[in-house]
């Protein structure tokens, strides 16, 4: 693997782990979100993330989002008659998204993204040393 197969590769994995922390920020932020856009309650969002081999090196594979899933759990009910959004019972439907699972998906693509993020900097200070060997 060449200098520049492991840029990219460490570079997927910066936009992969920025897309998880996306996700979860979203989830996080709607998880009271009684109606959006559709008159329904937020659906949970996840990226899909795919292993994808390059083009000129099959032994290297570096990771794509190849989408968003939206959540088909149905949403959790809450008694509050008094809520704009209540039914004829009483309960409101709120997202289905727990907030331990969202933090614990934040922290995850927090450290990925660190650790790209090194394997960075290590290959930047290998070019130099290299560079540095060359002179």
């Amino acid at each position: 693997m060449d200098f520049f197969s492991a840029m990219n590769i460490s570079a997927s994995g910066l936009a992969a782990e920025r897309t998880r922390v996306d996700a979860a920020a979203s989830n996080l932020a709607n998880m009271d979100a009684t109606r959006g856009p559709d008159g329904k309650p937020y659906k949970r969002i996840d990226p899909i993330l795919a292993a994808v081999p390059f083009e000129n090196d099959m032994n290297a594979t570096s990771v794509q989002v190849m989408g968003m899933a939206q959540s088909e759990a149905p949403g959790r009910k809450v008694y509050s008659p008094g809520h704009p959004d209540a039914d004829g019972d009483g309960f409101v439907t709120l997202p289905d998204v727990n907030p331990i699972h969202e933090t614990v998906n934040l922290i995850s693509a927090s450290k990925a993204y660190d650790a790209n993020a090194s394997a960075i900097e290590t290959l930047k200070t290998m070019a130099q040393r290299a560079l540095d060997i060359a002179k």
